[in-house]
C-alpha cells in the first residue's frame, strides 16, 4: 500500500512539471505585440513572452536600479578627486601644478602664523603702549633718604653675594703679589673701604638733588600764589555774605527721581478668594446670624453669653495674646476710668450683622480659653468637685470672688451692662420674631416655593431667593446643584404666576429677575432647558388653536413676561440660538396668526413688536412680521381705507378695521402722551369716549415709535424703500394731520422726514427678455460643416503646437505612472525590511527566552537534587 502511494506521488510531480512546461511552450498561451513597420534608430517597446513578463522585467529593472540607489542613499562611500583642474581639460599640467603648490604653500603659512601677533599693532594697556612700559622709565617719588632703597650696586653685589669678588678669588700660580710690573693688587680691607666711600658718595648726591628739586617746588608753589590772584577775581566775605546763594536747578531727570523716591510703595494686597471660598464665608455669616436672632428671639441676654472672665496666675505670660482687626477699638480716659469705645454700627441690616458676628467671636473665644484652663488644671470641673467637698466654703468664696472681680472690672473701666429688664425683653423677642429668618432650605416643590414667598414683600422675597442661594449654594454641600437647578424652574414657573394675578404684580417680578439671572449664569443648561420647555409648550398650544379654530388669541401676560425675561437672561444677537432664535419664531407666528379683534389685542401686539425690536435691535435681522403689524395698526387709525393695502391677521375692511379711528375728532384736545400699561393686556377699563379716544392714541404714538426705530434700524437695507412703501402712504395720504395732537403730528413729520431721507431704492430683479421662440417650419435649415472630428489648427506653427503639447500630456501621464510604480515599488520593500528586522527581532526573543528557560530549568534540578 505504502508503495503505491509512492508511485502516485511521483506521477504527480511528474505530470505538474510536464504541465508546467507545456504552458511555457504552448504558442497560444505567447503574448506577441506586433509592429506595423520597423523604423532604424527606434528603440522597440514591443515584448514577447507570457502574460505578467513585461511586469516581472520592470520590477527586475526596478531592482537594478532603484533599489540600488535607495540602499546607498545617504551613503558616502565614493572617492572623488577634487584636486585643482583635475577634470578641467583646457587646463596644462604645469598650471596645475603651480596652482596646488600656492595653495599649499598658503595653508601651511596660515598654520604657521595662526597664533603669532601681528607687529604692526601696538598693544596698550590702560591707554599705555607695553614698549614704552617695559623701559621703566618712571620717577619713584618717595620721601626717604634713600630712593633707590633695596636696589644694590653691581660692585657690592658681587662681593657680598658672589662670593667675595676679587677678594676672595684664587690667584692662580703664576701670579705673584710682589710684582712689580703689574698694578698692585688691592686687600680686602681696602675694598671694603672704597665701597663704603662710593656709597656714601652716592648718598650725598641724591640728598643734594633731592634738597634742589624742593627748592624749585617751593619756588614754583610761591609764584604761582602770586599769578593765582591774577586769574580768579576772589571777592570778599562780606560781599559774599550780602549776595544770595542761587541754587542749581534740578533738571527733569533728577526731579523725576526724587519724585519716584517720595512716591508711596505699593502695599501687598489680600489674596484673592475664589468662588467657593467667598460662598463658604457668605454662608457662615448668615447662619451666625442666624444664630444671633434665635438667640433674640429666646430671650436670651448679651451679659449671658458674654466671654467669662478667666482666672490668670502669676505664672502666666500671656504669650497667647492675639489682637485681631475685629478687636481693636478706640481707647479714651473718662471720669477716671477707661472707656472702650466703638465705631457706631450702620444702620439696617449690616449693624446687626456685625453685632451678631461679635458675639460670635466672643463665644468662640469663651469657648477657646475655656480649653486651655482644662488642659492648665483650672477647669471647671476641679471646682464641681470641690462644690460637692465643701458647699457652705464654695458659695462665701464664690461671693469673694465676684466682689474681686468687680472691683477689678471697677478699677480697670470696664462699663457693667445692666440687665434688661422684662419688658425690653418681650420686645426684643417680638422684633426677633418678626425679623427675616438669615437661612433657607431649598423647597423641594412649586408648593414650597409659593408657601415660602407668600405674606413678604418683594423686597422680602429677593432677600429670601438671595439666601437660599448663599445658603445652598453647590461649593457647600454635594446635593445642592440639583437643587438649585430645580429652585430656577420653580422660579420661572413662579413669575408666570405672579404675571397672572389681578393685578399684576411686576414689582415682584423686577425684584426676582436679578436672582434668576444670578442662577442662570451659574446654571445655563438647566435654564435653557426651563425655557425651551415653556416656549415650546407656548406654541404647541398656538398651533392647536389654529389648527381648531383657524385663528389663536395673542399671548398672555405670563408669556410676554417670560419672552422679556429670555431677552435679558440670554443673548439675542447669535445666528442661532436654542433658545432666543424659538422666542422670536414664537413671535413671529403670533404676529402673524393672531387676529386682532379688540383694543387688548392691539396692546398685546405693539408688545409683542417692542420685544421683536429688542431682539434684533444688535443683529439687525430683518422680520417682516414686525414690518406687517406696524402697518395695519396705522392702517386701523386711517379713517380712508380704500387705497391702502393690508394682510392677515388685519382686514381692509370689516367690523374690526376701525379699531384705533377716533369716535370724537375733538377728543385728541384733552389728551395728554402716557405710556402703554402691561396689565392692558388682560384689560383695558376705559369709561366713557373719550378715554376710549385716549387710549387710541397711546396705541397710535406707540406703533409710530416703533416705526421710526425700526426706520433707524433698517436703513442701510438695498430695498429700505421699497418695505416702507405702505406705511409712508398711510403716514402721507390716509392719516390726517388736523385730527392728531401736536405730539403725534411731531412724530409723523420725523418718521417722514427719516423715510424721505433713505437712499434710493434699488430697482428689482426682473428678468432677463428672451426672443420669442419662431413657429416651426418645414423647410430644413442646410448648415455647411467645413471641419470634421477635432480642430487641429490651421496654420502650421498651429499644428506643431497642438502635436507637442499632446507629446507632453503624453509624456506627463507617463511620467506620473512611472512615479506612482516606483513609489509603490519602494514602499513595498520599506514594508519587507521592517518585516524582516520584525522577524530576527523576534526569533533572537524567542532564542533569549528558550536559554532562559533552559537555565531556569537546570537550576531548578540542581536544587532538588541539593535538597536530596
Amino acid at each position: 500500500m505504502g508503495k503505491t502511494t509512492k508511485k502516485r506521488s511521483v506521477a504527480d510531480k511528474v505530470r505538474k512539471v510536464k504541465t508546467s512546461t507545456e504552458i511555457k511552450n504552448n504558442p497560444f498561451e505567447v503574448k506577441i505585440n506586433r509592429k506595423k513597420f520597423d523604423v532604424l534608430g527606434r528603440k522597440s517597446k514591443h515584448d514577447v513572452g507570457l502574460p505578467g513578463v513585461s511586469r516581472s522585467k520592470a520590477i527586475n529593472k526596478r531592482k537594478e536600479t532603484l533599489l540600488k540607489e535607495y540602499k546607498q542613499k545617504n551613503k558616502s562611500n565614493k572617492l572623488i578627486d577634487r584636486r585643482i583642474g583635475e577634470y578641467d581639460t583646457k587646463m596644462e599640467p604645469e598650471e596645475k601644478i603651480l596652482q596646488r603648490f600656492a595653495i599649499e604653500r598658503q595653508r601651511a603659512h596660515e598654520k604657521k602664523n595662526m597664533f603669532n601677533l601681528n607687529e604692526e599693532e601696538e598693544l596698550t594697556h590702560y591707554g599705555q603702549s607695553l614698549s614704552e612700559m617695559e623701559k621703566f622709565t618712571d620717577m619713584v617719588n618717595s620721601d626717604d633718604e634713600s630712593d633707590e632703597k633695596g636696589l644694590l650696586s653691581a660692585e657690592l653685589t658681587a662681593s657680598h653675594f658672589g662670593g667675595g669678588g676679587g677678594l676672595l678669588r684664587k690667584k692662580t700660580p703664576g701670579e705673584h703679589p710682589d710684582n712689580e710690573g703689574g698694578p698692585k693688587a688691592k686687600s680686602r680691607q681696602e675694598l671694603i673701604e672704597e665701597l663704603i666711600r662710593k656709597s656714601k658718595q652716592e648718598k650725598r648726591e641724591r640728598q643734594v638733588l633731592k634738597e634742589e628739586a624742593q627748592e624749585l617746588t617751593e619756588k614754583l608753589d610761591h609764584e604761582w600764589k602770586s599769578i593765582q590772584t591774577l586769574m580768579v577775581h576772589k571777592r570778599p566775605k562780606a560781599q559774599q555774605e550780602e549776595m544770595p546763594k542761587e541754587k542749581p536747578k534740578m533738571e527733569e531727570y533728577d526731579k523725576m527721581v526724587r519724585e519716584l523716591g517720595f512716591e508711596m510703595k505699593a502695599q501687598p494686597s489680600e489674596k484673592m478668594k475664589t468662588p467657593e471660598e467667598l460662598a463658604r464665608e457668605e454662608r457662615e455669616k448668615l447662619q451666625k446670624l442666624e444664630a444671633d436672632r434665635l438667640r433674640r428671639m429666646m430671650g436670651d441676654d448679651e451679659a449671658a453669653v458674654a466671654p467669662s472672665r478667666n482666672h490668670v496666675s502669676a505664672d502666666d505670660i500671656d504669650d497667647g495674646f492675639i489682637l485681631d482687626k475685629d478687636d481693636k477699638k478706640t481707647l479714651a480716659y473718662e471720669d477716671g476710668k477707661w472707656n472702650l469705645g466703638e465705631e457706631p454700627a450702620e444702620d439696617g441690616e449690616k449693624g446687626e450683622e456685625e453685632k451678631s458676628e461679635e458675639e460670635e467671636e466672643g463665644d468662640g473665644g469663651s469657648n477657646e480659653e475655656d480649653e486651655e484652663e482644662g488642659h492648665g488644671g483650672n477647669n471647671e470641673e476641679e471646682e464641681d468637685e470641690e462644690e460637692d467637698e465643701e458647699g457652705e466654703e464654695e458659695e462665701n468664696g464664690h461671693s469673694d470672688l465676684e466682689s474681686a472681680l468687680e472691683s477689678e472690672e471697677e478699677e480697670e473701666g470696664v462699663e457693667i451692662k445692666p440687665k434688661m429688664s422684662e419688658e425690653d425683653r418681650k420686645a426684643q423677642q417680638e422684633a426677633a420674631k418678626v425679623e427675616l429668618p438669615y437661612t433657607f432650605a431649598v423647597p423641594e416643590s412649586f408648593q414650597d416655593l409659593q408657601k415660602l414667598l407668600r405674606g413678604h414683600t418683594p423686597d422680602n422675597q429677593r432677600l429670601i431667593v438671595a439666601r437660599t442661594q448663599k445658603c445652598n449654594h453647590p461649593s457647600v454641600a454635594e446635593g445642592n446643584k440639583l437643587k438649585l437647578q430645580n429652585l430656577l424652574g420653580f422660579l420661572l414657573e413662579y413669575l408666570g404666576i405672579l404675571a397672572c394675578r389681578s393685578p399684576p404684580e411686576l414689582t415682584t417680578v423686577d425684584k426676582l429677575i436679578p436672582e434668576v439671572y444670578s442662577l442662570c449664569q451659574m446654571f445655563p443648561e438647566a435654564a435653557c432647558r426651563s425655557m425651551q420647555t415653556i416656549i415650546g409648550d407656548a406654541a404647541h398650544s398656538m398651533e392647536e388653536a389654529v389648527e381648531l379654530k383657524g385663528k389663536s388669541p395673542f399671548p398672555t401676560l405670563d408669556m410676554l413676561i417670560h419672552l422679556k425675561v429670555t431677552a435679558l437672561l440670554f443673548p439675542t444677537s447669535d445666528f442661532r440660538h436654542p433658545v432666543t432664535t424659538p422666542a422670536l419664531l414664537y413671535i413671529g407666528q403670533a404676529l402673524t396668526k393672531c387676529s386682532v379683534k379688540s383694543l387688548e389685542d392691539v396692546t398685546s401686539g405693539l408688545v409683542l413688536c417692542c420685544l421683536a425690536v429688542e431682539y434684533v435691535s444688535f443683529s439687525k435681522r430683518f422680520l417682516p412680521e414686525l414690518i406687517n403689524f406696524l402697518s395695519g395698526t396705522l392702517h386701523l387709525a386711517a379713517r380712508d381705507k380704500t387705497s391702502s393695502a393690508v394682510v392677515p391677521p388685519f382686514r381692509s375692511t370689516g367690523k374690526y378695521s376701525n379699531l384705533l379711528v377716533l369716535s370724537d375728532p375733538e377728543s385728541w384736545k384733552s389728551w395728554s402722551r402716557k405710556t402703554l400699561p402691561l396689565s392692558a393686556t388682560r384689560h383695558v377699563t376705559l369709561k366713557n369716549d373719550v378715554d376710549a379716544d385716549h387710549y387710541r392714541l397711546t396705541c397710535l404714538y406707540t406703533c409710530l415709535e416703533l416705526v421710526k426705530r425700526c426706520c433707524v434700524l433698517y436703513k442701510d437695507l438695498p430695498s429700505f424703500t421699497h418695505i416702507f412703501q405702505p406705511i409712508t402712504a398711510l403716514l402721507s395720504r390716509h392719516l390726517s394731520s388736523n385730527l392728531l395732537p401736536e405730539s403725534l403730528t411731531d412724530l409723523q413729520a420725523s418718521v417722514l422726514e427719516v423715510l424721505g431721507g433713505a437712499p434710493l431704492a434699488r430697482s428689482r430683479l426682473v428678468f432677463d427678455k428672451k426672443k420669442p421662440v419662431p413657429l416651426k417650419l418645414f423647410t430644413p435649415k442646410i448648415v455647411q460643416v467645413l471641419d470634421y472630428g477635432k480642430k487641429r489648427g490651421t496654420t502650421r506653427e498651429q499644428k506643431e503646437h497642438h502635436r507637442l503639447q499632446h507629446k507632453y500630456k503624453k509624456e506627463f501621464k507617463g511620467a506620473l505612472r512611472e512615479i506612482r510604480k516606483d513609489t509603490r515599488f519602494l514602499a513595498h520593500e520599506k514594508l519587507n525590511e521592517v518585516m524582516t528586522r520584525d522577524a530576527e527581532r523576534k526569533r533572537k526573543v524567542k532564542e533569549l527566552f528558550g536559554s532562559l528557560a533552559t537555565q531556569e530549568g537546570e537550576w531548578k534540578a540542581l536544587k532538588r537534587k541539593k535538597r536530596k
